[in-house]
């Protein structure tokens, strides 16, 4: 799978912002994920969802971020709302293999990963 993710910018805090990532290739029955890196922290994941919809999100997102997907156009979305400025960071998108078990084995099915998007909140 080959993934592209696009959206980002610059906004300021308390507003909203949506990313988009664009797959191709073998998509049916993965999962995809949304993971950030902040500037000289290590990665880390934000969302994921299932190729039937069912999500999961880490809990300071909770509330402020959805993600969504349409599979006829093999992208993912994420909706971005209430923005903090220690949201800010690289976005990455990535997906796993068919068939992965998210319940099971969490993030760590993610092996295929696209550019990133930087996002820049303002305070």
């Amino acid at each position: 799978v080959q993934l592209q993710a696009f959206g980002g910018g610059l906004v300021q805090a308390g507003g909203s912002l949506r990313l988009s990532c664009a797959a191709s290739g073998r998509t049916f029955m993965t999962h995809v994920g949304w993971f950030r890196q902040a500037p000289g922290k290590e990665r880390e994941f934000v969302a994921a969802i299932s190729y039937t919809g069912i999500t999961y999100y880490i809990d300071f997102v909770k509330g402020r971020f959805s993600i969504s997907r349409v599979n006829a156009k093999n992208t993912v979305y994420l909706q971005m709302s209430s923005l903090k400025p220690e949201d800010t960071a690289v976005y990455y998108c990535a997906a796993s293999r068919p068939f992965s078990d998210y319940e099971k084995k969490g993030p760590e099915i993610f092996d295929s990963w696209g550019q990133g998007t930087l996002v820049t909140v303002s305070s």
